[in-house]
């Protein structure tokens, strides 16, 4: 078996030389909520030498509040930096030989996409434009990986594997106090569980059908280090393979 781990990158946490080596997907923040052509730039070559395949990680342009609040900003306007974002990534990305294979949007983007119709097609429509053949990364049964299908786009279903899930899917706000999951025994639990058993437990203990072809650690999580090498090791013990990429 073969287990796609990402994590978000590039937002000025400095960590990335700590978790490329146990992922084999990043996602690199492009100038919205956290980066700039330096962070990038490092964070390429990076997952260059660990055979990390890159993503572009696109969020409301609003670094202030990290892109975790839903801005109040036109559609013409959200779409203009989204494509600048993306298109950033992506010329970096080709400058050093490589491709963009994904495109994951950010923090209060990627949940608002989940439910909102509207805000799902101008995602899709940015992707669909400048990047066709990347593969776009989606909650399951969300409104956005509906329209992605809809409109041809590869997708690949992600689930998080350090947060907690309510019984609609939708994730656990941050504001409460179980929405993060910090103990690397309990992260690899729920991980398995959704791998092999196509389920997640939610808060409340309930278990909901769930598909997933990534899995998720926040790059910002105050362990996320700990975390990605004991998935990494534990997965290895069990015959389960990080999903490197083939050069």
């Amino acid at each position: 078996m073969i287990i796609d781990i990402n994590c978000d990158v590039g937002e000025g946490i400095g960590n990335e030389a700590q978790l490329l080596p146990f992922i084999s997907s990043c996602n690199i923040a492009c100038g919205g909520h956290a980066g700039d052509l330096q962070t990038i730039d490092k964070v390429i070559e990076l997952a260059k030498q660990y055979k990390v395949k890159i993503g572009a990680h696109p969020s409301f342009p609003d670094k202030e509040n990290f892109g975790r609040k839903v801005m109040d900003i036109s559609s013409s306007e959200l779409k203009e930096s989204l494509t600048d974002q993306v298109s950033i990534l992506k010329e970096r990305v080709e400058k050093y030989g490589g491709k963009l294979h994904h495109v994951k949007a950010h923090g209060a983007l990627y949940n608002l996409t989940a439910t909102d119709k509207k805000m799902a097609k101008l995602v899709v429509d940015v992707v669909l434009r400048y990047c066709p053949d990347s593969f776009l990364y989606v909650p399951y049964q969300s409104e956005i990986s509906k329209e992605a299908m809809q409109k041809g786009l590869q997708i690949k279903y992600e689930a998080f594997a350090d947060r907690n899930y309510n019984y609609d899917l939708t994730l656990v706000s941050r504001s409460k106090e179980q929405a993060l999951i910090y103990k690397k025994e309990e992260v690899f639990s729920h991980v398995l569980n959704m791998l092999k058993n196509n389920e997640v437990k939610t808060i409340t203990g309930q278990k909901v059908p769930i598909e997933a072809d990534t899995f998720c650690i926040h790059g910002d999580s105050k362990n996320a280090d700990v975390l990605v090498k004991y998935l990494f090791e534990e997965f290895k013990a069990i015959n389960i393979e990080i999903a490197k990429m083939i050069v």
